[in-house]
């Protein structure tokens, strides 16, 4: 295993930045007695190194999004989500980035820094951050991708105290947690947290968020504390309302009721009803960047101007929302154009949330088990009674050789990578004497 390699685990409800090999993406190639060769001593049975094997095969396909990493994603623009590498051989300075395909192809042997995903990012690779380097899988590129967003990660760092994942100087290498908006990862212990407010898990220490704000985007992000509870996987500090325009009472009504701010700087959460939504139909709207929004209603669900109402809470505190809750938001015409002077318009595009940046992946990969399967039946029903009644035979003759195995084998003793090679060695020898 790479200690140079931090790999970005894929999650289901939350970010979390775990120490993973870089076979994740080449275990599909690997057979039994390979496997076996890299842990000697390890003791599993035939059924949990198949499960093993489907679980690193799912992970895999959620990490990388169903990307087999054949061909380079630079044709495909500013990709609204994908997984990104970033080569430190290459671009020391940590200001480039790549696809799995060029990762592998262009790159293999090199320092690679793993990033699990980046959102409306385009391939660097090859361009002019590299020199005289040229891209093997698509060497006309633009000079530079001016749209793409680098941050310290590219650098192998992370989190406000920008150490390395996995951390040298540290024996146990805790989990990290990813914001959704900066895309930066954060120890829990750096997040700012105070006895109020702590990361919201169950009594098994799993996660009861989908997504992460940390303290350092939440301000930005304040707006969304004028939504209901049911947003929010824990209760959240009220936030005060202020007006960049008035400097006397200014009062921001939410889902749930307003935040009234007076003179002397106190604050009080009055309770109100929810504005009556009469019309439901949804409409596009284009951001800065031309990637199309849907808009929810042309009634703002928060009856309040965001781009008036400058939104501030008192402390800057992390922010964890509940499953789903980006369809909560208002995508009305003020609200998106309040969302794209922001620079936060992909909050109300779906496909930008890692819950379905996953469930598409999964969606792939049902569909090339499917076609996998499909082209198994295919070949058997094509082939000759011959062929057939050779590949049946092939398939007894391992089975009577595992079998033979297990039967003669002390069941005290661990199975070693020999075993397996002697079994195998033993089909061999089988078959060239029939």
């Amino acid at each position: 295993m790479d200690d140079r390699t931090a790999t970005l685990d894929s999650f289901t409800g939350s970010g979390t930045l775990r120490f993973l090999s870089k076979q994740i993406i080449s275990f599909r190639g690997a057979n039994m007695a390979d496997v076996f060769d890299e842990e000697t001593e390890q003791t599993v049975s035939l059924n949990e190194y198949l499960d093993e094997v489907e679980d690193q095969e799912l992970e895999a396909d959620l990490v990388l999004g169903g990307d087999e990493g054949k061909e380079c994603t630079y044709a495909k623009g500013y990709m609204k989500r994908q997984a990104i590498f970033s080569c430190l051989t290459c671009t020391p300075d940590g200001n480039a980035g790549v696809c799995t395909a060029c990762s592998l192809s262009c790159h293999d042997g090199h320092e690679i820094i793993e990033l699990w995903t980046k959102r409306k990012f385009r391939c660097d690779c090859g361009n002019s951050k590299f020199g005289e380097f040229f891209c093997k899988l698509s060497a006309s590129k633009d000079i530079e991708n001016e749209e793409n967003s680098y941050n310290h990660n590219f650098k192998g760092n992370y989190c406000t105290c920008g150490r390395p994942y996995p951390d040298p100087d540290v024996e146990e290498q805790v989990e990290m947690i990813q914001c959704c908006v900066c895309e930066d990862w954060f120890h829990e212990e750096h997040l700012g947290l105070d006895s109020t407010n702590k990361i919201p898990r169950d009594e098994e220490g799993e996660p009861l968020y989908e997504d992460l704000i940390c303290h350092m985007c939440s301000p930005l992000c304040s707006f969304l504390t004028l939504y209901p509870q049911t947003i929010w996987a824990t209760h959240q500090q009220p936030i005060t309302a202020t007006s960049s325009k008035e400097k006397g009472v200014q009062t921001a009504p939410s889902a749930s009721g307003s935040l009234t701010m007076s003179e002397d700087g106190t604050s009080e959460l009055l309770t109100i009803d929810h504005p009556a939504v009469s019309d439901n139909t949804s409409k596009s709207v284009n951001d800065d960047k031309g990637m199309v929004l849907e808009e929810k209603s042309d009634v703002c669900l928060l009856s309040v101007d965001l781009l008036s109402a400058e939104l501030a809470s008192e402390k800057s505190q992390p922010m964890f929302l509940a499953k789903n809750w980006r369809e909560a938001l208002c995508g009305c015409g003020k609200c998106s154009d309040f969302y794209v002077k922001k620079g936060i318009s992909f909050l109300l595009d779906k496909e930008d949330s890692i819950a379905e940046y996953e469930k598409i992946a999964k969606q792939k990969r049902d569909e090339k088990m499917h076609q996998q399967e499909g082209a198994e039946l295919n070949f058997l029903s094509n082939l000759g009674h011959v062929e057939k009644m050779e590949i049946l035979s092939g398939i007894a003759d391992m089975k009577d050789e595992i079998r033979s195995f297990l039967q003669s084998f002390d069941a005290s003793k661990p199975i070693t990578s020999e075993d397996i090679h002697q079994v195998f060695d033993n089909l061999k020898k089988r078959r060239r004497m029939e």
